[in-house]
């Protein structure tokens, strides 16, 4: 995978650094599990399947270890254009990892969608495959047994043999850093990857725009399909302010693919698009640790999610 030039170190015995990705159907806890490993929010989630775009990689740095997370979309059947360059980014993103994380969700049988994707993992033949079974706090211990049991049940059935099957709650905690402790030994030894500090590669400006998509699907259940996109136009301090009060104007687009959608996004007298600007500028402010004024518009681009120009223009 492509990365910076390495950081300067130490000594670099026994220093391993490398790439893992976690892979499984939409809403598996990817997104979840990959913010609680790093210990801050570098991948936006939501209660909503298909909410990752971006391969965003969050940095776990340890004194003997760099492991570098690539949270890729959830790999599903294809409806769309859109759909398709998703599944597009998870099949290039596994072939370049030095260890794969299936993820099932421990409250959900495994499933036709599981299967779907096992069989393609299967056919992967030299990159070591953790199962994970997230989720594990919203089921009880003997509900955990029979999908440990499944789980270990689907990698037989199509010739995987999992190097570990590993159940973990990223929303209390439970055995995350477990989690890390085994995928680190299947790096391969090297110096650091990345700066200590560093959390993620993603730009800024791509940040931000999740941030405000994070906000503006929140809420909206099923008024609303996946059909939201954000571009940050421009992130420009404001000219004149003293060097002590420092203040960022954000301009960003909502787009949606119709016009009745934009009732649903701005809300009764505009209360709903202000909502999504107060919750997201907070975090946006937390993310940057400077005060921002945040510009949102809601914009009409047609059909964008099966218009390869649109999604072209919408950066996908």
């Amino acid at each position: 995978m492509s990365a910076r030039t390495p950081a300067p170190t130490g000594s670099q015995a026994d220093h391993r650094s490398g790439f893992a990705c976690f892979v499984g159907r939409p809403n598996a806890g990817k997104s979840t599990l990959t913010n609680a490993l790093v210990g801050q929010k570098v991948a936006i989630t939501s209660n909503r399947p298909q909410t990752t775009r971006h391969s965003v990689r969050g940095i776990v740095h340890r004194p003997e270890a760099q492991l570098v997370l690539v949270d890729t979309p959830g790999l599903h059947k294809p409806r769309t254009l859109l759909g398709e360059r998703l599944n597009d980014v998870v099949r290039t993103t596994w072939a370049e990892v030095d260890v794969i994380g299936f993820c099932l969700p421990a409250d959900q049988k495994t499933g036709p969608g599981d299967t779907f994707i096992a069989r393609e993992l299967a056919g992967i033949k030299k990159t070591p495959k953790v199962a994970i079974v997230t989720k594990t706090d919203l089921v009880d211990a003997k509900q955990l047994a029979a999908q440990l049991i499944a789980v270990d049940k689907l990698g037989r059935d199509l010739g995987i043999e999992w190097a570990e099957i590993v159940p973990v709650s990223a929303v209390d905690g439970t055995q995350v850093q477990l989690l890390a402790d085994l995928l680190v030994p299947m790096l391969p030894e090297g110096p650091a990857l990345y700066p200590e500090g560093d959390l993620t590669d993603e730009p800024e400006l791509v940040m931000v725009a999740e941030l405000i998509r994070e906000a503006a699907l929140e809420g909206v259940r099923d008024e609303l399909p996946h059909s939201i996109a954000v571009v940050v136009e421009e992130m420009i301090p404001r000219e004149g302010r003293p060097a002590d009060k420092p203040l960022l104007d954000i301009h960003a687009n909502l787009f949606i693919e119709r016009p009745s959608q934009k009732g649903i996004i701005i809300g009764p007298k505009g209360a709903r698009l202000k909502e999504v600007g107060t919750k997201s500028r907070h975090q946006i402010e937390a993310l940057l640790g400077t005060p921002v004024f945040l510009d949102l518009h809601v914009k009409v681009a047609k059909d964008w999610q099966r218009d390869p120009k649109q999604l072209r223009r919408l950066g996908f």
